[in-house]
């Protein structure tokens, strides 16, 4: 039985059209039928089977009632154009009669609304010509549609122009992936079947610059309390997977994969399969991105995210600023290292202040403050925890140049959890700290150098591992990552970091000056103001795109292909 598992985990993985219809075919074969879902009755019909048990399925889970909001309107918007004449005339007259008689709520989040505005749009198209009484919302089927069309323009515009949102989500990627898939095979109009399949390989291409094997890395806006921690654990690597082959064969098959499958299954172009699988050792990768709305206490809408990602064989280093650049959910820098199997496999290192704080969830939400945290927690557990290993706060600055990453902190008296909290990996396969001040580890083969500004104590992780807790308001850590390939053993890594000049003060507010292992002489002090007028949409040997472009251009080796947003062309 072992055998066989690794066999299946450790094969090649089939080609592109091979693992859609996988996942596709996955998704029509659950373990029963009788409480199967859309998913299935999605995948059956993609695959022209069983028209008879599709049509009586839907109509049985239609008549007990919608739920979900915009994620209801989603797996039935794909089952009204995968239809194709196999549903009995009951079963789609039930089916157009719940966009009349269900409300869905249209969200408070980037995503909620694309999906939201990409079910209007193409339900719409599909029953043209017809008045508010037809509808939940009471307007037209002309006014659903040009009310969507102008939201999905308007979300491909300022995404180009300005940087994404809920940008870089282990989870997340997936909600956008899976509408502009929806866009690219059933909308009408050309143009916006245009839009949507370039739309696709500009995610596509974010997500391919980031990845190591699969795994997405550096800082993202929104991951979860499990993929913080299991960097494989998303749908992020399903994509991975999907898209290019990479990594694992996903046991899971997530959802969002499935609907981008069975709908455009847009394949990636080959200069973005050679980005995400043919790259040096060493590729310094920049971003622009922007803060969610932003409703209280700031005077811009949207802020700006600056990211570094430093990407290696071996490893790959990424952060974003520091602050609070999106509520609840954010994860601002980390050291991830490659390893031969990553499924349950904690391969990272970081750290985090555990802010929780109405400054965060009013600025970021729009509900009343009496009931804010109740209702976060309602749903993100962790949230007003001190042990959490998730979130971004106020009182935090990161700097990164390559493989090194100083993050400070100021944590302000009277701060509801007034200490830090670093994760040390059960995964390390060696931790050791030194006379000197610095703690040595290794991960898989990768070399890590962590430089504590204050004391601290350990605390055991549910599950292993351990947690770095540091009571100081002043505080912080230098982090420096090197190949195990540079270093012959730890006392050649640790002869190499000790070497180098290091100078930390933490008063009046936390400072430090370090000569990397790349020779860079790295001085940064909490609170100092830092020039990112130069940051461009993306900077690196693989995508450019200006501030204000509308454009992208790929890059491999001497080819190139440029996506022009303003002008809808691609050239090649």
């Amino acid at each position: 039985m072992i055998a066989f598992l690794l066999a299946f985990f450790l094969a090649p993985a089939p080609d592109f059209e091979a693992r859609v219809r996988e996942v596709i075919t996955h998704n029509a074969r659950p373990a029963s039928l009788e409480t199967a879902g859309y998913q299935t009755i999605a995948a059956k019909l993609w695959l022209k089977e069983d028209p008879a048990w599709c049509s009586r399925r839907l109509k049985e889970i239609l008549d007990a009632g919608p739920t979900g909001d915009m994620f209801w309107m989603f797996p039935v918007t794909a089952i009204a154009y995968l239809d194709q004449g196999q549903l009995t005339a009951e079963a789609r007259q039930a089916l157009r009669d719940s966009w009349r008689t269900y409300m869905p709520f249209r969200g408070d989040t980037e995503n909620h609304w694309l999906l939201y505005y990409t079910s209007m749009y193409l339900m719409a198209q599909k029953y043209p010509g017809e008045d508010g009484s037809r509808w939940f919302n009471g307007k037209s089927s002309a006014e659903n549609f040009r009310e969507a069309d102008e939201w999905i323009r308007w979300w491909v515009d300022f995404t180009t122009r300005k940087g994404q949102g809920e940008y870089d989500c282990t989870h997340y990627i997936g909600v956008y992936v899976l509408p502009m898939s929806y866009l690219a095979a059933w909308a009408e109009e050309p143009a916006m079947r245009k839009r949507a399949s370039m739309m696709l390989e500009y995610l596509m291409a974010d997500y391919a610059a980031e990845q190591l094997d699969g795994i997405y890395v550096g800082s993202h806006a929104r991951t979860d309390d499990r993929q913080v921690l299991e960097k494989w654990y998303g749908i992020s690597s399903d994509l991975g997977w999907l898209l290019f082959g990479l990594g694992y064969h996903s046991p899971h098959y997530g959802s969002y994969p499935f609907y981008y499958a069975v709908a455009s299954a847009y394949e990636p172009p080959p200069i973005l399969k050679r980005i995400a699988t043919q790259r040096a050792d060493g590729v310094l990768h920049k971003e622009l991105k922007r803060t969610r709305h932003r409703w209280r206490f700031h005077e811009a809408r949207n802020g700006e995210v600056y990211k570094t990602t430093y990407l290696r064989d071996a490893y790959a280093v990424g952060s974003d600023q520091g602050g609070l650049l999106q509520p609840v959910q954010q994860h601002s820098w980390d050291v991830t290292w490659k390893v031969a199997d990553p499924r349950g496999i904690h391969n990272t290192l970081f750290t985090v202040h555990p802010y929780s704080g109405m400054m965060e969830l009013q600025a970021y939400f729009t509900f009343a403050p009496d009931p804010a945290t109740e209702m976060v927690y309602r749903s993100k557990k962790s949230y007003d925890s001190p042990d959490k290993l998730l979130g971004g706060s106020p009182y935090e600055q990161i700097f990164q140049d390559r493989d090194t990453v100083i993050v400070l902190y100021d944590i302000a008296p009277g701060a509801r959890f007034p200490h830090i909290n670093g994760f040390f990996s059960k995964d390390l396969s060696m931790l050791v700290e030194d006379a000197s001040g610095w703690i040595f580890a290794r991960g898989g083969d990768s070399w890590i150098a962590y430089y504590p500004l204050a004391p601290y104590s350990w605390k055991p992780i549910e599950g292993g591992g351990k947690r770095l807790f540091s009571p100081y308001l002043k505080n912080g850590a230098v982090v420096q990552a090197a190949a195990a390939s540079e270093f012959a053993s730890l006392d050649a890594f640790r002869a190499a970091i000790l070497a180098l000049p290091l100078e930390v003060r933490r008063e009046p507010v936390p400072s430090v000056r370090f000569r990397s292992l790349r020779g860079a002489d790295l001085r940064f002090t909490y609170g100092e103001q830092r020039d990112f007028s130069s940051w461009q949409l993306f900077d690196g040997p693989h995508l450019q795109a200006g501030r204000e472009s509308g454009m992208l251009e790929m890059r491999h080796g001497g080819e190139r292909r440029v996506l022009d947003f303003r002008a809808l062309t691609i050239t090649q």
